[in-house]
């Protein structure tokens, strides 16, 4: 108890680069998400579409997703220099995987007895996977999407090794400095941070289920 009051404390003293570092952090993951969904989506929906090219496409973001997210930022730093970008280009690089594969899933997923119902009423291809396949798949892509921000909120602590700011750098100023106060405060900032957008995420998730059960 005594130590998580030293935390708190410490939070207290040092508010000015924990507000700052809180702000970046949450900057770099809303980009990064934004990035990936603007992608994720409408590519899964692609290779839903042309099912030929699914497992190529899912076969190279698995193979992207396995690189170790150390190596991945060191590998752009020659190409994209340090900072903000090779730090989204790495969270876009890890992020894609989850959110392609759960819209594919999603739209070829759904009950065929349901599509063929709804050509046989004559909607096009393009009603059918707007006004059918894609609010039946809402839920998986928007579950797809909660994996993702909680992700990239926890691999984006790297982007402090190279420069991008975030709460990383409460995280690796503790441990270069021995001051485990200062690691639990970074820690337990980023776990409120994922935990928080993922409520916020899970409330929207019910609420659009909600909608296309009605």
């Amino acid at each position: 108890m005594a130590f998580l009051s030293q935390v708190f404390w410490l939070a207290v003293e040092r508010k000015a680069l924990v507000l700052a570092s809180l702000q970046e952090h949450i900057a770099i993951s809303l980009l990064a998400c934004s990035l990936i969904a603007l992608c994720g989506i409408p590519l899964g929906i692609l290779i839903a579409r042309f099912r030929a090219i699914a497992p190529w496409v899912i076969g190279v973001t698995g193979v992207l997703y396995t690189i170790p997210a150390l190596a991945l930022f060191g590998f752009m730093i020659p190409f994209l220099g340090i900072g903000v970008r090779p730090t989204l280009f790495a969270l876009f690089i890890y992020g894609l995987l989850p959110l392609v594969r759960n819209t594919y899933v999603g739209i070829t997923a759904v009950d065929p007895a349901i599509v063929e119902a709804a050509r046989g009423m004559g909607s096009t291809e393009w009603q059918l996977l707007w006004r059918v396949q894609f609010p039946l798949a809402l839920s998986i892509i928007v579950a797809g999407l909660r994996t993702v921000a909680v992700m990239t909120i926890s691999v984006a602590t790297i982007a402090a090794f190279i420069g991008a700011g975030g709460l990383g750098v409460l995280i690796f100023r503790g441990i270069t400095s021995y001051y485990t106060e200062l690691v639990v405060l970074g820690s337990l900032l980023v776990a409120a941070l994922a935990v928080g957008v993922d409520g916020v995420l899970g409330f929207v998730e019910r609420k659009l289920l909600r909608r296309v059960q009605m």
